[in-house]
């Protein structure tokens, strides 16, 4: 896969980039931090579906589709697909009418392509929280008259929260897209929460992928096991394993959160072993870690640096404020929250509660 910097540059070389909003490369004592914008207000909240796990893998998303997957934007690669992925897709494509070659792609570009933020946090009495902000949707179609990205305003409407349940009982929750059956962003309740970032590497999934199609398929798809994770492991330790050991098709960065004070843990992953790991140690006054799109050990891009405002802005919230309202008003920081974010979701473990809204940056705002 090529480098996002490689994309960059090719930006600057041709002029594709955003009129209206030049990047702005500000200094970290001028990053200016939200502060009571949680409870949000006129930020629309993601509806929730349940996904029966009961119910045979052909037909549990047809109520969802029937719903939702009109609004999404073929083929024998989907019968080389894990079980019960396949038969969801399959039953995805029927239940919409929508080609499965096109669910299959829909699914695939997920795979490959999401620029995010993530954070788990303590706050002072050992509480552990976690959020994140899904941007998707760079370099698709900017539009210079209402200044958003066009892939980003499609998927918006897509959102949805999903309860997965099994004999009645809530196995997992996740926020999803309609019609992607892996998992980008989910929660265990009382045992673990998970998001996954995308890990920018030449040796990207697109090379995964390829090697898949021409028939080696002993990697995991890297948002199938995300779902793995949550459907099988039952504790921090179980799922920090098989996110860590588990051959993947796509480098990844998996940032897994806990029950108990010091379960936060970024698990950066090439596509078959585990390279680094950044843990919280809050007895050593690290109470988050905060995940983008780099290694946590390099510097970010320098025109796609997250990572240093998010840092900044969690700091000035401070841990004795950590909670739903000071991670929303972190993730609603810019350049943290941006023209790609499609939505921000909170998580707490303890009480299983999840929540996401789907977010616009209104102008001014950072493109990405």
């Amino acid at each position: 896969m090529l480098n996002r910097g490689i994309f960059f540059v090719c930006i600057f070389a041709f002029g594709i980039f955003p009129s209206t909003s030049s990047v702005q490369l500000a200094k970290v004592e001028d990053q200016s931090c939200e502060d009571g914008v949680y409870p949000p207000k006129d930020v629309p909240e993601v509806t929730s579906e349940v996904i029966d796990l009961d119910v045979s893998p052909g037909d549990r998303y047809n109520d969802l589709a029937t719903k939702k997957t009109q609004q999404v934007p073929n083929g024998p690669l989907v019968y080389t697909l894990p079980s019960p992925y396949k038969e969801e897709i399959i039953g995805l494509s029927k239940a919409s009418g929508i080609p499965v070659g096109e669910v299959v792609l829909y699914n695939i570009f997920y795979e490959v392509f999401t620029v995010c933020t993530s954070i788990v946090a303590e706050n002072k009495k050992g509480k552990l929280y976690h959020a994140r902000n899904l941007d998707f949707g760079l370099f698709v179609g900017w539009d210079n008259k209402t200044d958003t990205w066009g892939l980003s305003e499609v998927l918006r409407p897509l959102v949805v929260n999903l309860d997965f349940k099994k004999g009645g009982k809530t196995l997992y929750k996740t926020v999803s897209f309609a019609g992607y059956v892996g998992v980008i962003t989910g929660l265990k309740p009382g045992l673990f929460s998970l998001t996954l970032n995308e890990r920018f590497n030449i040796n990207g999934g697109y090379i995964g992928i390829i090697e898949w199609i021409f028939g080696k398929r002993d990697a995991k798809w890297s948002s199938f096991l995300s779902r793995d994770v949550l459907e099988h492991a039952n504790s921090f330790s179980e799922a920090h394993d098989m996110l860590a050991n588990t051959e993947v098709l796509a480098p990844v960065y998996y940032i897994l959160g806990g029950n108990k004070s010091g379960e936060g843990v970024v698990v950066t992953r090439d596509r078959t072993k585990n390279l680094q790991e950044n843990r919280m140690d809050p007895a050593k006054g690290k109470w988050f870690v905060l995940q983008t799109n780099y290694d946590f050990w390099k510097p970010p891009l320098l025109i796609d640096d997250r990572r240093t405002p998010g840092t900044f802005c969690m700091n000035k919230v401070g841990q004795s404020e950590i909670g739903f309202k000071g991670l929303y008003n972190v993730l609603s920081s810019q350049p943290v929250l941006n023209k790609l974010t499609t939505y921000t979701v909170l998580m707490q473990v303890n009480s299983g509660e999840l929540v996401s809204y789907i977010r616009n940056c209104r102008t001014p705002c950072f493109p990405w």
